[in-house]
């Protein structure tokens, strides 16, 4: 189709501690918050040590930050071609568990480890490009300056997402996560103002132009969650499917009635729902 997929994932994760017998258990090393800068614990110098491993490595370290959850982390680096990108994705985590390692404490990508907390995802920022490296989802005539191909695809992801949702949350324990009142992304629908939707389309254009789906977790398997997100998409651009107008109040926020009244519709409850939806989807 002449297009080349660039995605830049913002991976999660959460670094636990050590008993006497080197057991992990689900205690954390740290009280911090989201963006928390004042933290000096075992955990921020891990992370430090994770991002100069990586680059030492090339990667393009372009964040590293504590999330919201107590022990939680994210590093996220500069997006690449598909493969290229699920490539890193592979790596980062076998660097991520072996520093900790290092530091004495366990890292996991498990989605959601510790209940009643925020839970971890991998947030993955995409676009396409033409074969002169152009972003073909800008538009600067378009409506919210969006191209076609952009809305199409938007429009795919969200037609396929109840599908789509067992590849890219692989697990029984994914589904612990994306469950209401934890910033995870249960409402199918997207926004380029807020983060409650399944999709969002950051500010930023020209080149920079691109969706956030917010979906998928760390646990998924990389080259199969970008290849089901970017067949989900081509269909739609290809179908030319309508993601209707951006819902840009707070989701979460919403009665049922409201949503219902948006047409807003959920994500499967649980693995084996989003399964049978995955076997009816051609």
């Amino acid at each position: 189709m002449g297009y080349s997929m660039v995605a830049g994932p913002e991976a999660e994760f959460f670094l636990f501690q050590k008993n006497e017998d080197g057991e992990t258990v689900a205690m954390t090393h740290d009280t911090g918050g989201y963006f928390d800068l004042t933290p000096v614990d075992r955990g921020e110098e891990c992370r430090r040590d994770i991002v100069i491993v990586l680059e030492s490595m090339g990667f393009e370290v372009e964040a590293a930050h504590h999330e919201v959850a107590p022990g939680q982390h994210e590093i996220d680096f500069k997006y690449a071609e598909a493969m290229e990108c699920a490539d890193n994705v592979a790596t980062f985590r076998f660097v991520v568990k072996k520093v900790a390692l290092d530091h004495g404490l366990h890292a996991t990508f498990m989605p959601k480890p510790v209940y009643g907390v925020n839970g971890s995802g991998m947030h993955t920022h995409q676009s396409l490009l033409s074969t002169d490296g152009e972003n073909t989802f800008f538009d600067p005539e378009g409506r919210w300056q969006l191209s076609s191909t952009a809305l199409g695809y938007i429009g795919g992801v969200l037609r396929h997402a109840k599908a789509m949702v067992a590849v890219t949350n692989p697990l029984v324990n994914s589904f612990k996560r994306l469950v209401p009142g934890y910033e995870a992304p249960t409402n199918i629908a997207w926004s380029e103002k807020n983060r409650s939707p399944l999709v969002r389309v950051p500010a930023r254009r020209g080149m920079s132009t691109r969706c956030e789906v917010r979906m998928p977790d760390p646990a998924c398997n990389p080259y199969l969650a970008f290849a089901a997100m970017l067949a989900a998409g081509l269909d739609g651009v290809q179908k030319k499917l309508d993601p209707g107008a951006p819902v840009n109040k707070n989701i979460f926020a919403m009665s049922q009635r409201e949503k219902r009244r948006l047409k807003i519709d959920e994500l499967p409850s649980d693995l084996s729902t989003a399964l049978d939806h995955l076997e009816k989807d051609a």
